[in-house]
């Protein structure tokens, strides 16, 4: 009997250690230099989200140590979330459209006339999350907005690296928008949404749909904290939120390599701006400035870093960095001109948030009307925590009554 106590500590010893040093691991790759300012909406509970998602990291690495899964699989399945049951104002349904899983929230209500519909695609990176992650918002949304979502299952990184969730999203939308009256649903009244990684999407599908004849024009994109470009990782937002979750400076880079490569061994080259020649960082210098952003967004601090030259073989890895499907802030004004009416959420503690303001400033200079819904007190990805129950932050609630009301007014 003592023998077997005796190993039984032995084991929860080798077990707690093994899982701190994990943590301890997993805080200084995956998330070095935290620091969560005191001007965040919930600062506390901000903190304890993110050491669920250290923790999470950690145990990953453990079970991919012991061999069980990988990291990505477990961190992937943490973050998935799940179906949840029936809603009693709205019809729910699985289905796919052009090959792609999506799911449909229709509002139980009759309505004499034909509905608004958005067409939304899920944030995590372009590798995690699903419809069942952001299955709360998409509801919200319906059941609020009295409008049908489609919510999109596109194919994930790094297994799928670009342009396959661009690709999917586009089909599903292309397909939705030829169906829309089979659905309730007027075609010149849907809109493209999505969040983080889904307003990279929404913003790419965009572009695209503007130069179709083929197809009705898009009535709106709301594009709620998106990541728009990877040329400069420097910007006044990516310095200031650098160590700020739940989107750090680091994890930008890493999500964008995986989506791009399908790994990130050149993550550091992105972060010291050595992946973009001059000439390139030249053109697009018109686009991607600090020059751009008003100088109240540089009041916590700005100081410009010099770029590292660049080598023949990390140029040829980003040579499709420029291609608007994969950063829409680079597309030519000619398409910026024809983009519809555009809702665009940013929060201050976000290193994502310049993105959004540049974005804003180009739709603005080609004569596209721009909704700006900003969070003084937000934070990445602070939507998709509205209703956590005692985790929830009253921010994001504001923020997705904004894009509500915005919907309900097109």
């Amino acid at each position: 009997m003592d023998f077997f106590y005796i190993l039984l500590v032995v084991l929860l010893v080798i077990f707690t250690a093994s899982f701190t040093l994990a943590i301890i691991r997993t805080v200084q790759v995956d998330f070095p230099n935290v620091c969560i300012p005191p001007g965040v909406d919930q600062p506390g509970k901000l903190c304890l989200v993110h050491a669920y998602m250290v923790m999470t990291s950690a145990v990953g690495k453990m079970l991919e140590k012991m061999g069980v899964c990988t990291e990505l699989v477990f961190t992937r399945y943490m973050r998935s979330g799940k179906k949840r049951g029936p809603e009693p104002w709205l019809w729910l349904q699985d289905t796919h459209f052009g090959g792609v899983p999506v799911r449909l929230y229709r509002p139980r209500v009759p309505s004499a006339a034909l509905r608004p519909a958005i067409v939304f695609f899920h944030g995590g990176g372009w590798i995690y999350c699903s419809i069942d992650s952001h299955d709360n918002i998409c509801r919200y949304i319906a059941r609020e907005g009295s409008s049908v979502v489609v919510s999109v299952g596109y194919r994930l990184a790094p297994e799928h690296k670009y342009p396959a969730a661009y690709e999917d999203c586009l089909n599903a939308t292309v397909h939705f928008m030829r169906n829309a009256e089979h659905y309730g649903v007027d075609p010149a009244r849907i809109s493209v949404c999505g969040d983080s990684a889904g307003g990279n999407l929404a913003a790419a599908v965009s572009q695209t749909l503007a130069g179709r004849s083929d197809l009705p024009r898009l009535r709106a994109q709301v594009l709620i904290y998106p990541g728009l470009q990877a040329l400069d990782l420097d910007l006044p937002s990516y310095q200031q939120n650098r160590g700020v979750p739940l989107l750090l400076r680091e994890r930008a880079a890493f999500f964008a390599l995986h989506y791009l490569h399908g790994e990130a061994s050149h993550k550091q080259d992105v972060l010291n701006g050595s992946h973009v020649p001059p000439k390139m960082r030249q053109k697009y210098n018109k686009w991607v400035s600090p020059d751009n952003i008003p100088e109240r967004f540089k009041a916590r601090g700005y100081n410009p870093q010099k770029t590292h030259d660049i080598t023949a073989e990390v140029f040829k890895k980003f040579e499709s960095i420029c291609e608007p499907s994969l950063c829409p802030l680079l597309a030519e004004d000619a398409v910026i001109q024809q983009l519809p009416e555009s809702f665009i959420l940013t929060c201050e503690y976000d290193v994502l948030r310049d993105d959004g303001l540049l974005y804003k400033k180009r739709l603005e200079d080609n004569g596209v009307r721009v909704t700006w819904c900003h969070l003084e007190d937000g934070f990445h990805a602070i939507l998709s925590l509205y209703d956590y129950g005692r985790l929830s932050f009253p921010s994001g609630k504001r923020g997705l009554d904004r894009v509500v009301q915005f919907i309900k007014g097109l």
